[in-house]
Formats: structure tokens, sequence, C-alpha cells
């Protein structure tokens, strides 16, 4: 599917980004899934919006609450979910807040500038996929997916502690939600889901695409490695498994944490 042009119109332009590939089917399914994930709640937009308009100094829950006469937790529930998606950054403890003499450091959210057109975080180079193919045949299978896991956990970790630095641990029902958030945003088009009376995380989309067919276990075990990353740094560790996959010819990747 082709990506839509810059001024709205179906052909092709001069100004178009050349490095820049059209989006897959399924890529696409992911971007807008992601999208309305963040932005489908009327509310959530609203306050986005708001957000990006306060410029740098970012907002806190309370003052959204108060503005958009919400519960300081529906406030913060909005802000985290934007915050998953990676739509706004979150800040501890600023400098503009040397006059709190008391209490905890308040908890700031800014927005991050967005592209004016669908992009998923996970970009593809031809040169970079050769390169990357070849090592991991160099590799072999199970050293490539235990390097794959360690990059995919450290990742992880890093996008926990860009959520919600400084919280506390979530519960494991409110770190998994925060992750499937953030896993859809990365193009998993993934969502929480109880089965078997155990709460799994099922991606409806691959962004590795051709990659993820040709090397199966390799990408699985980065995917485990970021769910187990995020996990460990919103609740605790674990031991995320595989229960299905699309490479495997699954319908869906599910993961049981």
């Amino acid at each position: 599917m082709a990506r839509p042009s810059p001024t709205g119109t179906s052909g092709t332009t001069a100004e178009a980004v050349p490095d820049e590939r059209a989006l897959t089917a399924d890529e696409f399914t992911a971007a807008v899934t992601a999208v309305t994930n963040a932005f489908g709640d009327p509310t959530r937009r609203e306050i986005y919006l708001a957000v990006r308009d306060h410029g740098p100094a970012g907002v806190t829950a309370a003052e959204v609450a108060e503005r958009f006469a919400l519960h300081p937790n529906v406030a913060r529930h909005h802000l985290e979910k934007l915050a998953g998606g990676g739509y706004l950054v979150v800040e501890v403890g600023r400098r503009d807040d040397a006059t709190r003499t008391a209490g905890r450091p308040s908890k700031r959210y800014c927005a991050v500038e967005l592209d004016n057109t669908f992009s998923l975080p996970l970009k593809h180079d031809d040169v970079l996929s050769s390169l990357l193919a070849r090592a991991l045949d160099a590799l072999g299978p199970d050293r490539a997916a235990g390097l794959a896991d360690e990059v995919g956990y450290e990742y992880g970790r890093d996008l926990a502690a860009r959520m919600d630095p400084g919280a506390g641990q979530r519960s494991v029902k409110a770190a998994i939600g925060a992750v499937a958030d953030a896993l859809t945003a990365h193009g998993f088009a993934a969502h929480a889901e109880e089965r078997g009376g155990e709460l799994k995380i099922v991606s409806e989309c691959c962004p590795f695409g051709d990659t993820a067919q040709r090397y199966p276990n390799v990408v699985c075990a980065l995917d485990r490695g970021m769910i187990r990353g995020m996990m460990s740094g919103l609740h605790g560790e674990i031991s995320p498994r595989s229960e299905a996959s699309r490479p495997g010819g699954d319908d869906h990747c599910v993961t049981g944490v």
C-alpha cells in the first residue's frame, strides 16, 4: 500500500522522501492501530493537543484533571496511554519545581513531535538488512537468539524508564497493559487478553516482515526480550514464553507472561 503523499493527493510528488519505502498492508494496519489506540478517545486527543500547546514545560496530571474536569486517576490514565505509545515523554523533578518545599517531585508530561505521515519506529534499510542476515547466519541460531534476547531486554528496560521514570512498580495487569501499548506503538498491534485464567500479550502484526520469516527464533527472542525488559522496569522480572507466532504459521503472536 502506498504511503499517502504530503499534499493529500494519491500521486507521487517530487517532494517525497526518497529513503522511505511504502508501508506494507500489515504495517499500515499496525500504524493505524497505534494511532487509534492512542487517539481514538476524543478526550485523549484533546489532552494531547493541550499538552503540545503547553510547550516544553509540560503538564502534570493534576493540571490536566483540573482543565478537563476529570478525576486525577482518569487524567493520569490518559497521559500514561499517550506516554506508553511514545507520544508523550515523562520528566520527574524538573528544575522549574525548585520552589517545591515538600512532597514528591511533580511528574510532568511533555509532547513529542509527530511526523505528518504514517511511520513506524522500526525502519528498514537494504544494506543493513543484508548485513544483519549475514551476521545472524555467522552467529548460528542459538547465539543469535541469545543476543537478540539481550538486545530486546535492554531496549525494553529503556522503554519502561521513559514511560514512567521514578514511579513505583505497577501491578502485573497494569504493566502488561502498558507493555501492549508500547508494542502497538512499535508496529505490533498488540493488546492484553486473558486466556485460560492467565494474561497474554497478543500481537496481530509483526513489523520485522521478511526477517521474521527467515529467522523466526531470533525475532521471537527479540520480541520476548523487549517484553521481559519492559516488565522488569514496570513490574518485576518475569520469563515470557512464546505460545504462538505468525512466523510459525499462527494467526497471531501470543506471549504468556
